[in-house]
């Protein structure tokens, strides 16, 4: 029986070797084969090539596969999964996440007692500064208006650290909740929640389950040495819990909505219809989910950094010179911390002053 290599396997630049291919299963051996033999990789695509026909050639859908004989298997392995989890390793991680994120809440809260911080009335939009910046970048209500002077009022810690709530699961690998099921379940912070599945454990009312609420301390005492270790402190909690959720999120699943920022953290996404509750492209219709990053539990919330060489109110005609920094670098380095290298880059701080003059042709 002879067995002829079809001219699509084999590449371009290789050449055409098709006549000293041909491999008999009944015939003595020939010079071509031992032509064959010599070139290696010509016997590397010859026994590659031979093991695809062999697999192709046994290769048989069955039709007749019966699903429900097969569901009590995939549950019962889904149930015997959960003897793995929670992995040793990761525990550590997941008490780090818990410990900085509380001396987070605690360091913002100490600075935004000092350093002023500004909201939009009508947007997204936060600065940290003595007075709102002049950029035009409202999008109004509903982005109902475009290009629009911000009103800024005054904010708080919510705008710096934006809370992420996700349903709290009774067990890792417990039952999807339904939507007639969500207000049988609690609403807890996406961070705990993935520390919690990694074994960590606390006190809930401690944590602050409920929001960004922790007492932070007086400032009435602190002088700028304590207050520029007050802001390493809080900068590199910040480092520290976003490190760790990534590495966390290597073991354990988190699931973000296509459409919405609802997120989910556990194997599979839930089936509450409240996707669209808060955005106007959809109305209480099912979520959309895919795999969640960082960015997802832990917001940067990047706003306009105002750099030394900067006017004191951003203008809008210079908009381009300006760099952006996370709400809290921007924060911990007016309050005498030094951002990391990473941040420089977007933080423009090598760049051109807005006054510069420039010469028109």
């Amino acid at each position: 029986m002879r067995v002829l290599l079809p001219l699509m396997l084999l590449k371009s630049r290789t050449p055409s070797y098709l006549h000293l291919l041909r491999i008999h299963s009944s015939e003595s051996p020939n010079p071509s084969t031992c032509t064959t033999m010599k070139n290696p990789r010509l016997w590397y695509n010859t026994i590659m090539v031979q093991g695809l026909i062999g697999i192709t050639r046994h290769y048989r859908s069955n039709p007749k596969v019966d699903f429900k004989k097969l569901r009590p298997m995939i549950l019962k392995r889904i149930e015997n999964r959960a003897k793995y989890y929670p992995v040793k390793e990761m525990i550590p991680v997941a008490y780090d996440v818990v410990r900085s994120r509380s001396l987070l809440i605690q360091g913002v809260s100490t600075l935004l007692q000092v350093i002023p911080i500004w909201s939009c009335k009508f947007c997204q939009e936060v600065y940290i500064g003595e007075k709102g910046h002049a950029i035009k970048t409202c999008h109004g209500y509903k982005r109902h208006s475009k290009n629009k002077p911000h009103e800024w009022i005054k904010g708080g810690i919510n705008d710096i650290l934006v809370p992420v709530n996700t349903f709290h699961l009774k067990t890792m690998f417990q039952n999807v909740i339904k939507h007639d099921e969500r207000f049988d379940y609690n609403r807890i912070p996406a961070i705990l929640e993935l520390a919690l599945q990694a074994g960590a454990d606390f006190d809930f009312d401690h944590e602050g389950i409920s929001g960004n609420k922790i007492e932070c301390l007086g400032v009435e005492s602190l002088s700028p040495n304590d207050l520029r270790v007050i802001s390493e402190g809080t900068l590199n909690a910040w480092e520290v819990v976003r490190s760790g959720v990534q590495k966390l999120m290597m073991v354990y699943s988190a699931k973000v909505c296509k459409y919405c920022s609802e997120v989910h953290v556990g194997p599979s996404g839930h089936k509450a219809r409240l996707c669209g509750v808060f955005k106007y492209e959809k109305w209480r219709g099912g979520h959309f989910w895919k795999k969640a990053e960082v960015d997802d539990l832990v917001p940067e919330k990047v706003v306009w950094f105002r750099r030394p060489q900067d006017p004191v109110v951003l203008e809008d005609k210079w908009r381009s010179f300006y760099g952006h920094a996370p709400a809290v670098v921007d924060l911990c380095t007016k309050g005498g911390a030094v951002a990391p290298v990473k941040y420089y880059c977007m933080m423009k701080l090598q760049g051109l002053s807005a006054d510069v003059a420039f010469k028109t042709r």
